[in-house]
């Protein structure tokens, strides 16, 4: 005698037969038409897998790349920074490559526009007004006194503790390896300076003329400004 529950099995397992049948001529249909197997299915979604974890990988490579580039970017933007700040600080006896240039031993002294040095006081109309016509100027160029023998006006002079001195005027008393060096007052001509031997380096020998214009030129050189401050004392 067969019971319900047999009869329910063959049932169940006729019908799981009749769907798998189908499914199975279906599956044969769609290849014979479309010629895709179940084997370029599974071999397609692999493919698509593999490109989409590359992709994946490749973006995120080029993303740790992209954040790695900024970062040294960064890095060296701020050593640069501190390697201006750094620059700031040195003096200009530090940073003037003294070693190319010819040099010579002189006897050095200060000197100013007013009596004590040119015996004119400031209503004098050539009060400040140097040989060469230029006015007295202490600056990054500062103007200054040579015998013209030796040193023709518009000379360049690099003087170590005073900077760059600009052959501008002459004096009596400046004669062979002497020189004479511009400061705004008496004060700054012995607190900063006095008498003393000196190497000095020439930069450029002149040709004997030196105009304003030649002076303003070279003390607006935009390289020489950071040091500006230490020379002024402004």
């Amino acid at each position: 005698m067969t019971s319900k529950r047999g009869v329910i099995n063959e049932a169940t397992f006729s019908q799981t037969g009749m769907i798998l049948l189908f499914l199975g001529a279906l599956y044969t249909t769609v290849s014979s038409i479309s010629n895709v197997t179940f084997a370029d299915v599974r071999n397609a979604y692999q493919n698509d897998k593999y490109i989409y974890e590359t992709s994946y990988s490749e973006l995120e490579g080029r993303q740790i790349a992209l954040k790695k580039k900024a970062l040294n970017n960064m890095v060296e933007q701020n050593r640069y920074i501190s390697s201006e700040k750094e620059e700031e600080k040195k003096s200009l006896d530090e940073v003037v490559n003294k070693e190319q240039l010819p040099s010579d031993t002189v006897l050095a002294t200060g000197y100013t526009a007013g009596m004590e040095s040119t015996g004119k006081n400031p209503d004098h109309p050539e009060y400040g007004i140097t040989y060469s016509g230029v006015k007295v100027k202490r600056d990054l160029y500062s103007t200054i006194a040579a015998d013209l023998s030796v040193y023709p006006v518009g000379t360049i002079l690099y003087i170590p503790d005073y900077g760059y001195g600009v052959v501008a005027d002459k004096g009596s008393a400046i004669t062979g390896n002497k020189i004479d060096l511009y400061y705004p007052s008496v004060d700054k001509v012995y607190s900063e300076w006095g008498k003393k031997e000196v190497e000095v380096y020439v930069v450029e020998y002149g040709d004997g003329n030196l105009t304003e214009e030649e002076l303003t030129k070279l003390n607006e050189n935009a390289a020489m400004q950071v040091f500006r401050e230490q020379i002024t004392n402004e």
